[in-house]
This record gives structure tokens, C-alpha cells and sequence, in this order.
């Protein structure tokens, strides 16, 4: 295990009324005006919005409307909602939904306590905001784990780049199943798939030896695993939703990470097929995954074999470790297959055309962490198997 410094600064209230207590003791931190960020109108008609607009008034605040904010939450209405803060003086950004609402927020945070551009700053400069306006999330959609980091994924439509920007961490967070219940089955079953490619793409970063952390990874990506297969069969099933949103918030809340450095090819590869197509992020990391795997294996045989025997029950007896390895990508594509996500792009809706796929490839980032360092032709000849 490396070297490590660890903080954690999300305070957390989970399971029933979690939002009702977060709001009683939380409020009162912050002035008056409080920014509500939502999405296209979800959080309105499973009632969310009414039961959070009650709290806030009850606690004498006034409430500033900010919604909209798409799936893959854009720059362009970062800049928006960053105007409005500091236009209305917010004392709080209160982001109501999943993750595209929390990351759009992130972001909002900081560009409204700064005149320079967000984008630029990180981007050419390679300066970090240190400032931001206070902000809360009431997570309706878990999967992401958006609400435990200050990292925000943001599609920059006029650069062509879907990636990672820095911005704020929440003071608070409420996860209570029984906000997610509303959401249809599409968006719950690839928000708990993002929740294990988030679990994977940390346990195959270096280093790739037995290490405490990998080893809590193995049975966060067995309870993930055990419970999307209970999701699946039955929706309603609130304890296995409440497993899985705490599996979200665990693999993102930096216990996992501890003395890694994370891989998160697959994540990087899937960010540029979203800006190209906006699909849905864990659909796209579902297709991309098992291809991708089988393309580095060979990089970290050890370790994908001993993924196969802990975390997917395969047995290496009678077997080479290659051979245990490729058993473990199979099982996460059957299993995939199984939960009901696409394994193609064709099944996933888009049109992968080769040149569309060329300049996606030749866009993405290129992961230090990977088992195998890529080049930009092998990310094509993966997305093309995609196909």
C-alpha cells in the first residue's frame, strides 16, 4: 500500500427521513438564501421537490428555483446557474437528484466565487478553486457517489470533451431509499453498475498486490453484485436498495482509494463516447468493460485472477491463471447480460460509426494507473469490438 494522507468532509445522514434530518440540522449554518438545483421535473412528480421546499420554508429560507440540469450536465449551464448564484446572493446550493445534479453543483459552487472561467483555470493554468459558495445534496438517484467527492464529470460541448473538473464538496449529504423509488428500472440497474466500475476501476489501479483496501473493495463489489441481482428481480426491494446506496457512496467516499493510485480507463474511454453521443454512463461503461478487460488482462494476469476467485466464486482449479482471469471477464459480461444492460453499442442505441469511434479514441485520456498503458489504436480496436 502507498503512502496516504486521508480527510473526509461529507457528513452523511443515511436511511429514512434522512433529508428531514440533515435539514433540521444543517440549516441554520447558512443565510437565507438557498439555491434548489434539479433535474427535468422527476424530483416535482415523485413529490421530493414539495417535501424539500417545506423544509426549507420552515426554516425561513428563501428559495431561488434552479432547474433543468440535463444527464450529462453541460459547461454552458455550469456558467449558467454560476450567474444566477451571484445574482441572488445564494448562501447555499442545495442539489436535489443524482449525479449529474450534485456534479453540476460542484461546479457551480466555485465558478460563482471567482470571475476567472472554471475551465481554463484547471485546464491551462492548472489552478484549483479554493473558494466556494456552501452546498448540500439530497441524493435521488444513487449509483454515482457524486455526493461523497468534489469531483464532477462536465461535457464541454464546444471543446468536444466530456471529463473531470474539481470543484466543491458537499458540507452534507441525505440518502434516503425511498426517494429513489420512483425512477424507472433502466436508471436504477446502470446507476448500481456505475457503482461497481467505480469499485473495479480502483481495485485494478496500482498497486496490484493484497492490500487492505482492495480487500474491503472485494466485498463492496460482492454486495453490489448480490443486491443488483435482487433489484433486478424485484424493484421494490428497499433493503437491497439501501445496500446499494450505501455500496455508491462507499466506493466513492475515498475508503477504497486509500493508498491506490485508481485506473479508471474504462470511465475515461466511456466519458468521450458520451460526448459524442450522450448515452447513459453506466449503459456506455457496460458495454465497454468487459471488451476493455480483455484487452489488458495480460497486464495484471495475478490480479484479474484472483478478481475472478474472490469476487465471482470462479474456481482456478484445473486452470492456468490466464485461463481463471478470462473466466472472471466472463463472468462480469454474463452478469451484465443478466441485469439487463446492453453489451453493445448496437443495444445500447447509438450509432458507433468507425470515424465517430476514431476521433473518440484518438480524444480519450490516457490512464497512468492502467495495467496496460493504451495507445489511442488500441482504445479504436476496442470501441470497434464494442460494436
Amino acid at each position: 500500500m502507498n503512502d496516504f494522507v486521508y480527510s473526509y468532509p461529507v457528513k452523511v445522514y443515511f436511511g429514512t427521513d434522512a433529508a428531514k434530518k440533515a435539514m433540521s440540522q444543517e440549516l441554520g449554518k447558512y443565510g437565507k438564501n438557498v439555491m434548489l438545483a434539479y433535474g427535468g421535473g422527476s424530483v416535482k412528480k415523485s413529490g421530493v421537490y414539495d417535501a424539500v421546499t417545506a423544509m426549507l420554508r420552515e426554516a425561513g429560507k428563501e428559495i431561488v428555483d434552479f432547474p433543468g440540469i440535463m444527464p450529462n450536465p453541460t459547461y454552458a449551464k455550469v456558467q449558467e446557474g454560476a450567474r444566477l448564484a451571484k445574482e441572488k446572493n445564494i448562501d447555499l446550493i442545495l442539489a436535489v437528484g443524482g449525479g449529474s445534479v450534485i456534479d453540476c453543483c460542484k461546479i457551480i459552487s466555485a465558478q460563482a466565487k471567482t470571475e476567472q472561467d472554471i475551465w481554463e483555470m484547471e485546464f491551462e493554468e492548472h489552478v484549483y478553486p479554493t473558494e466556494f459558495v456552501p452546498m448540500g445534496a439530497v441524493v435521488t438517484a444513487s449509483g454515482t457517489g457524486a455526493e461523497m467527492n468534489n469531483g464532477a464529470v462536465i461535457t464541454n460541448e464546444e471543446k468536444k470533451i466530456k471529463t473531470g473538473v474539481l470543484g466543491a464538496f458537499a458540507s452534507f449529504a441525505a440518502l434516503d431509499p425511498e426517494y429513489t423509488v420512483s425512477l424507472p428500472a433502466r436508471q436504477v440497474i446502470s446507476g448500481a453498475f456505475d457503482t461497481l466500475s467505480h469499485c473495479m476501476e480502483t481495485y485494478f489501479g496500482s498497486p496490484r498486490t493484497a492490500n487492505v483496501s482492495d480487500e474491503i473493495n472485494e466485498a463492496i463489489m460482492r454486495n453490489v453484485i448480490r443486491n443488483l441481482r435482487l433489484v433486478a428481480e424485484d424493484l421494490q426491494d428497499m433493503e437491497a436498495r439501501r445496500e446499494l446506496m450505501w455500496d455508491s457512496a462507499m466506493a466513492e467516499n475515498g475508503i477504497l482509494k486509500i493508498g491506490k493510485v485508481t485506473d479508471f480507463q474504462a470511465h475515461q474511454i466511456e466519458h468521450q463516447l458520451g460526448a459524442y453521443t450522450d448515452c447513459n454512463h453506466g449503459c456506455g461503461l457496460a458495454v465497454i468493460h468487459p471488451a476493455l478487460y480483455r484487452h489488458i488482462y495480460t497486464g495484471a494476469v495475478e490480479r484479474f485472477a484472483h478478481f475472478a476467485e474472490a469476487v465471482w466464486s470462479v474456481s482456478g482449479e484445473g486452470k492456468s491463471r490466464e485461463e481463471t482471469a478470462l473466466a472472471g471477464i466472463q463472468a462480469l459480461a454474463d452478469f451484465i447480460k443478466e441485469i439487463g444492460l446492453p453489451t453493445n453499442f448496437k443495444e445500447l442505441g447509438i450509432e458507433a460509426e468507425e470515424e465517430m469511434l476514431r476521433v473518440v479514441a484518438g480524444s480519450s485520456n490516457i490512464q497512468a494507473g492502467c495495467c496496460k498503458k493504451l495507445t489511442a489504436d488500441e482504445i479504436f480496436e476496442i470501441l470497434m469490438e464494442c460494436r
